[in-house]
């Protein structure tokens, strides 16, 4: 049987290398909400106090919680890199006319999304959330649109994952720009210079991967003193480490080939279990309620999908861009749903924003309620369009 991926335009080495990243992907999603549903269970059974104490612990200097979200998640951060730089050389993103409507897609769907919070929240200790409900959680939204089944054309799934991967890299920017701490210029300025030596290196023609990984080590520990995020030390390592051709033999692909099971199946799982540990309380109507709540859900459910079709559209109108091959108008609307689905993202930057505790549990119940929503809109919306060709 053939790819479902192999037409003109796709070749088939990219087939092989988009199908394995989404089943990798689609995976992780469905893992990622029983990890979600086991945690908020835990939270709020007889055994939620020592649930969320192991989540507490010290070890060495710093909390399980924090080892997972300024550790573990920077090796997420490396692979998400690792995924940019391969969509940039020979992916979706490596041809103008094909990179501008995802790019565009990306650029509306962060901007909106941060207006519509910003406008709840001006002048409130909880503005500095806008960053919140600009990111797109692909796990959880590869995984929902293959529920979709045959009224997803092959097109729109590589469109949704280009468009999230855009959306990572926004998201990145974002917490480099907007939620830096007071910087330490001599860690930061070692960090930077083991980051030139590596790329320097890589240019260079030098593989030698452990050399990488040590020497990525050490840039993430300067990282983490300088009061810059230690996880932008994984999207860093990941340009650093040279490219080549791109094929299965390259640093790069071999790298990014052991990153995904690692980061789908363990890192994610993790990181969702030590942070949506949620205890829900009689006040939850007016939890949601709240300025900050509301400008999450409205900029995930309402500003994503309007946001996307918005600068689709103008992309289009304009003549810079086309629609893909098969793909409509009611795909790009049901596609903006979906990115909805905050998630991941939106909870890192959520522990990033905020350091008190209520403000934090509020967010992280906007967000699931949200994403809950946008996954069940969309999916309804490609159910439609499934129904409605029969």
């Amino acid at each position: 049987m053939s790819s479902p991926l192999a037409r003109p335009g796709i070749s088939p080495v990219l087939s092989r290398v988009f199908l394995d990243f989404f089943r990798s992907e689609k995976a992780s999603g469905f893992i990622l909400i029983g990890c979600t549903l086991l945690s908020i269970g835990l939270a709020n059974s007889v055994w939620g106090p020592a649930y969320l104490h192991v989540w507490h612990t010290s070890v060495g200097g710093l909390t399980v919680e924090q080892w997972i979200n300024d550790g573990l998640m920077a090796i997420f951060f490396l692979l998400v890199g690792l995924e940019i730089e391969r969509e940039l050389y020979i992916g979706e993103l490596s041809k103008f006319r094909q990179a501008f409507l995802p790019v565009m897609a990306a650029i509306g769907g962060m901007l909106l999304p941060a207006l519509i919070h910003y406008l709840f929240n001006r002048n409130t200790p909880t503005a500095s959330g806008f960053g919140i409900p600009m990111a797109t959680d692909i796990a959880f939204a590869l995984g929902i649109l293959s529920l979709a089944g045959k009224a997803v054309p092959a097109a729109l799934k590589i469109f949704l994952a280009a468009l999230a991967i855009i959306d990572d890299l926004g998201a990145i920017l974002v917490i480099a720009l907007f939620y830096t701490e007071q910087l330490s210029f001599g860690y930061l300025l070692i960090a930077l210079g083991i980051f030139a030596l590596l790329f320097w290196a890589g240019k260079k023609g030098f593989s030698m991967l452990p050399v990488y990984l040590l020497a990525g080590l050490v840039m993430w520990y300067c990282m983490l003193r300088s009061g810059v995020h230690a996880t932008i030390s994984g999207v860093l390592l990941a340009f650093a480490i040279p490219f080549g051709s791109g094929g299965d033999r390259s640093i790069s692909a071999r790298l990014q080939h052991a990153l995904h099971p690692l980061t789908a199946f363990f890192i994610l799982p993790l990181f969702a279990l030590a942070n949506t540990g949620i205890e829900l309380s009689a006040d939850l109507p007016v939890t949601l309620l709240s300025l900050n709540s509301l400008g999450i859900m409205s900029g995930l459910v309402m500003g994503k999908p309007l946001g996307i079709l918005l600068f689709c559209k103008l992309a289009i109108s304009a003549g810079w861009a086309a629609l893909p091959a098969g793909v409509n108008w009611k795909h790009i609307a049901a596609v903006g749903l979906l990115a909805g689905i905050g998630f991941t993202m939106s909870i890192f930057i959520t522990l990033l924003a905020f350091s008190d505790v209520q403000t934090v549990v509020s967010a992280k119940l906007a967000i699931l309620v949200a994403s809950t929503c946008a996954a069940l809109l969309g999916l309804m919306a490609f159910k439609g369009m499934g129904a409605s060709t029969k």
